[in-house]
Formats: C-alpha cells, structure tokens, sequence
C-alpha cells in the first residue's frame, strides 16, 4: 500500500508489535482527514438543497471522524507497557476502541431512522443540483478506497479494530450511493424518496451495527479459539521428541499479539525426570519466539504396560461411540483388593448436552460389559477448546 510504504518505517514486518500499532495510528490518522473533508463538502450541499438524507450522510462521516480519533487513541493505548495493576498489558484497548466505534455506528443508525421517518411523516420538497451530485460520487470513490485500505490493513496486522472500520466504509458505501440514486430520481423523474431511502440506509446500517457489536464483544468476553489456531498449536506439540498426546488446552485473549495459553502433555512416564522437563521447556521456549506465552503441564503416562494401553483404547473407542467429539486421557488402573479401579478423564465440548452423572454411567456400563472386575473413577473435563484428538487416536 502506498500509504504504508510512505509513512510506516518497516512496514513489511507486521508481526513487530510498534509497525502493527503504525498501522493501526495511520488508518486511524487517514479516518480523521478523509471523513472530516466528506463532512464539510456534503454538509454543504445538503444545506443548500435541504436535503436530510444528504445532512444525515454528513453527520455519519462526521461520527466517521470520532471513529477515527477512538481509534487512533486505541493504539496508543494498546502500546502501554505492563505495569503492576495490568502484568498482561494494555492490548485490549484496541478491542475496546472496536466496541465504541460499533456503538457509534448504532447511534448514527438510530438518529438517521429518526430523521428519516420525520422526512416522511412531514415531506419536504428537496432541489438537488448536479454540485450535490458530484459531492456524493467524490464520497463514494473516497469510501471505496477507504474500505480497501482499512480492509487490507486488517488481514495485514489481524485487527478487529480495522475490520470494523473497513465494515462503516462499506456501510457508508451503500448509504451515499442510495442517497444518490435518491437525488437521481427526484432530479430527474420527480418523485421525492429522500426520507424513504434515508429510512432503509438507516435499518441495513443499524442491521449491521448489531453484527459489529457483537464481533467486537466477543474478544472481551472471551471468545473461544479458532479451530485452525488449536490444530496448529496441537500439530507442533505433537511434532516434539517423546510427545504422545496432548489435551486440556487453554487460550486467554488479552489483545492482539499478546495470547496466553497452558497445555497438557503426554510423555512416557519411564522416561527420567530430567529428559521429559527438557522437552517442555524447549516447547515452551519455542512458543514464546513464536508469540505465544505457553505454559506446559507434564502427564506421564505408562507405556511399558500393555494392559493400560488397551484399556485406554478400550476406553477411546467407548467414549466416540456415545459421541464423536469426546476423547480420554490420563488413564491408570490401580490395583484394589477384588477389582481393578480404572482412573481417567473424560474431555467433552462445550455445549454437550448429556448430563454428566449419565455420561459417566455409561461409560461404566460399557467397560463393566468388556472387563466385569474393572470399577471405573471418572473426571469429566469441559473443552474450552476445538476438540482435539486424543492421544490413543494419535497413536493408533
């Protein structure tokens, strides 16, 4: 991008958190200029041609522009150090700053309705002339481009932020054109649809809004991990020496670029103490180069014994078949006066409806009718994320 290469030093490397926050300021910077000149030109011509779809319009780049300054303000807040009261960072003002704008979107949506259905109710005659029509094209082809660079920018440093301004322009894309094709057909075939066409810019903007909102609430309240991140977090667990499964992953969100997680591993338990602890360390070195603060619980598990991998097999094949998405771990048998106790953990998904106490019956059920001397001891683990395989489909 043109914009880029002009003002942000470095600005091939994204992943750098002060070229990310360059992004953010500049987007945020050009918001400001180009919405503020929209403004004055369409607040102009709605004047002179009494216009309230065309003055609403300019009001909208005039929130537009407040837009932009929330945003510009934060970046800067999300480039704050940690402190003592906040050890995670200030990150999540970016998400924040998301928020406020799709709220300001909301508002505008809710003004333009209100305006719009007055229009109607108490029509006014509206002159456009081809000065007010030329304004609207100008702002159209500026929106346009706007959208584009708010829009790359986005998928550049991975933005919410970004994409919810990339989201307004679009927005405003569709509003100025209507409004022009509005002015269109009252120039020319005179007939009035400005408090009309205001009225259904209003409902697709406020109908948009709500979306934006609920995508910039998501990160705040915390949203649950993309599939794609879990399965390449778990293929490169799994990638290291000795490593036989993996579950109980755990990401927390505290703004872009600052991403904590924890993990279990599976790893032999005859190997030596030392050996496994190298391994997890050097996982969770390699993570944190990589970005991510990674903090790695060791399971051993025993592998020289066959009859606790078969019952772990036993088990696995048990657990899919009263539904696909479960899977176990940490399997132990212990050995009792008259029967043998089987330990282990059942990990379900989010939103498994099954009532826990009847999952576990069932499961025991099943292993009572493959092993009548077993008892089993069941943990049921909620998943907060993606279902992963489990380590006896890994190794099977």
């Amino acid at each position: 991008m043109l914009l880029a290469r002009l003002f942000i030093k470095d600005y091939k490397n994204t992943d750098k958190p002060s070229v990310r926050s360059a992004y953010g300021k500049l987007a945020g910077l050009t918001g400001i200029v180009c919405n503020l000149l929209l403004c004055a030109g369409k607040f102009a011509a709605g004047v002179l041609t009494g216009s309230v779809s065309i003055t609403a319009d300019a009001l909208n780049n005039l929130s537009d522009a407040s837009s932009g300054v929330i945003s510009l303000i934060g970046f800067k807040l999300a480039e704050k150090s940690a402190d003592e009261e906040h050890p995670y960072g200030h990150a999540r003002y970016e998400y924040l700053a998301g928020f406020v704008m799709a709220v300001i979107i909301l508002l505008i949506g809710a003004e333009l309705l209100r305006s719009s259905v007055v229009r109607i109710i108490h029509p006014e005659p509206v002159e456009f002339g081809m000065a007010a029509l030329i304004v609207l094209a100008v702002s159209i082809a500026v929106k346009i481009g706007m959208m584009l660079f708010y829009g790359k920018s986005a998928r550049l440093i991975g933005s919410d932020t970004l994409r919810t301004a990339a989201a307004d322009s679009r927005n405003d894309v569709i509003s100025t054109s209507a409004v022009l094709i509005a002015a269109a057909i009252s120039e020319f075939a005179a007939v009035q649809l400005d408090g009309i066409m205001g009225a259904a810019v209003a409902l697709f903007i406020l109908y948009s809004g709500v979306g934006l909102v609920k995508d910039a609430m998501n990160p705040l309240l915390g949203k649950a991990p993309d599939a794609e991140l879990v399965e390449k977090i778990r293929a490169k667990i799994m990638s290291y020496e000795g490593v036989l499964g993996t579950h109980d992953l755990m990401i927390h969100d505290y703004g872009p670029a600052r991403k904590f997680a924890s993990v279990h591993v599976e790893m032999a338990g005859e190997r030596s103490l030392s050996e496994t602890h190298e391994v997890v360390d050097k996982i969770e070195r390699d993570f944190m180069r990589a970005g991510l603060s990674m903090l790695v619980h060791l399971d051993p598990i025993v592998t020289e014994d066959c009859t606790t991998g078969k019952v772990h097999r036993e088990l696995s094949e048990i657990v899919v078949k009263i539904d696909p998405r479960l899977s176990v771990h940490d399997v132990r048998l212990v050995q009792c006066a008259e029967r043998t106790k089987c330990v282990f953990d059942v990990a379900v998904p989010k939103g498994f409806d099954m009532p826990e106490r009847e999952l576990v019956e069932e499961i025991s059920g099943f292993m009572s009718a493959i092993h009548p001397d077993y008892s089993c001891s069941v943990t049921v683990d909620i998943s907060y994320a993606p279902v992963q395989k489990s380590a006896g489909e890994t190794e099977e």
